[in-house]
């Protein structure tokens, strides 16, 4: 290290860190998404007009992880988005609890 007062980071400090900007983003994502929903529905002229449009085939919902690492689209928005049984589909993954039942 050139200086000193250079510190690191833990792995679990970094850890927590990442994690919680992670929260903060989709926190973040969330309120611009619901933001521009409102702005869409004003109808104003030059608006957001193809927002809907743009914003079709993406969802944001909760999941727990199954044994063997699975995760379950729920029925709705397999729906809404036309999913079927063996489609391939891209997920963004952000844990947001690592607090555990004392049944598990």
């Amino acid at each position: 290290m050139a200086n000193n007062d250079d510190v690191l980071w833990p792995p679990a400090m970094f850890t927590e860190q990442l994690r919680k900007a992670g929260e903060e983003f989709t926190q973040q994502q969330q309120r611009l998404y619901e933001q521009l929903l409102a702005a869409n529905q004003g109808g104003s002229a030059g608006g957001l007009s193809d927002f809907g449009a743009m914003s079709m085939g993406t969802a944001m919902f909760k999941t727990r992880v199954q044994s063997g690492g699975r995760l379950s689209i729920p029925d709705a928005e397999r729906e809404a988005l036309g999913i079927e049984e063996g489609d391939l589909v891209q997920a963004f993954v952000i844990p947001i609890s690592k607090q555990r039942d004392n049944n598990e």
